[in-house]
C-alpha cells in the first residue's frame, strides 16, 4: 500500500437531513441516500487502498431524535444489514459493528451478530459501523472492564485502556473526515483518534463519493503529522 495513502480512515457522516429538506422531502429520504454513499465510499476506499473504514452512524445521543426518525433509521439499518452481507462477504469485507450493541433490539443484534459472524475471517478491508456508539461511552465502558478484570491502579496505561476499547485490533485512524461542513468531533472515536489529521467536506454526506474521498486523500498526503513531537522531528505522513 502506498505510504501516503492512510490506512484507517473514519468519517462522521453528516447532511442527510439537509439534503433531504432541500429537496422537499423527509429525513428517511436522505438517510437512505446515505447509505448508498456508504457503498460508494467503500468501494472507493478498496480502490484507493484503504483498509479500514469506519462509519458514524447513530450515536448515543441521537436516541433524542424524533421517534419516528429513530425508528425509521433502526429499520434502514437492519434493512441494509441484511441486504449487503452476501455482497461484503463476497467481496470480502469484514464488518465490524461498534458501540453499546445491549441497547438495541434483539433482531438487530442477531443480525449484527450474523453479519460479523460471517465475515469474521475475510481480510480484504474492514467496515467499521459506529451504532449506538459514543466515544465517551467507550473510554467509560473500558474503564469498567479494567475494574471487572481487576487491573490494579498502578498498571493502568494506555496499552490497558486500549486493549478494552470496542474493537482493539483495529489501527488507529489516520484521518477522520466530516462532511456538511460542520466542525466538531461529536464524541466520534475519542481515544483512537487522538492523532488523526482532521479534515471538513463541504459536501453534504448523500453526496459524496470517490471524488471528495480522493481530494481527502491527497490533502492528507500533503500534511505533516507530527504526534505531539517538535517541529525539528516532523514525521512526512506515513
Amino acid at each position: 500500500m502506498d505510504s501516503q495513502v492512510p490506512r484507517h480512515v473514519g468519517i462522521i457522516m453528516d447532511g442527510n437531513g439537509r439534503w433531504a429538506r432541500r429537496q422537499g422531502r423527509p429525513a428517511s429520504f436522505g438517510h437512505r441516500a446515505g447509505v448508498r454513499a456508504i457503498k460508494r465510499v467503500l468501494q472507493a476506499c478498496e480502490d484507493l487502498g484503504v483498509h479500514t473504514l469506519s462509519i458514524y452512524a447513530f450515536s448515543t445521543e441521537n436516541w433524542t431524535r424524533p421517534r419516528a426518525e429513530v425508528r425509521a433509521l433502526m429499520r434502514l439499518f437492519h434493512e441494509t444489514m441484511q441486504r449487503e452481507i452476501d455482497e461484503m462477504h463476497q467481496r470480502g469485507v469484514r464488518i465490524v459493528v461498534s458501540g453499546r450493541r445491549e441497547d438495541l433490539s434483539p433482531r438487530m443484534r442477531e443480525r449484527i451478530e450474523e453479519a460479523m459472524e460471517r465475515t469474521r475471517n475475510n481480510n480484504n478491508g474492514v467496515l467499521n459501523v459506529c451504532l449506538n456508539y459514543g466515544g465517551r461511552a467507550e473510554i467509560v465502558d473500558a474503564a469498567r472492564r479494567l475494574i471487572r478484570d481487576g487491573v490494579p491502579a498502578g498498571e493502568v496505561d494506555e496499552a490497558a485502556i486500549s486493549a478494552r476499547m470496542y474493537e482493539p485490533e483495529l489501527p488507529d485512524p489516520d484521518l477522520i473526515i466530516r462532511t456538511a461542513g460542520e466542525h466538531r468531533v461529536s464524541n466520534f472515536l475519542l481515544w483512537q483518534g487522538a492523532y488523526a489529521e482532521m479534515l471538513v467536506s463541504e459536501t453534504l454526506w448523500p453526496d459524496f463519493g470517490e471524488e471528495q474521498l480522493k481530494a481527502a486523500l491527497i490533502e492528507y498526503a500533503s500534511r505533516v503529522r507530527r504526534f505531539g513531537g517538535r517541529p525539528d522531528v516532523q514525521a512526512k505522513v506515513s
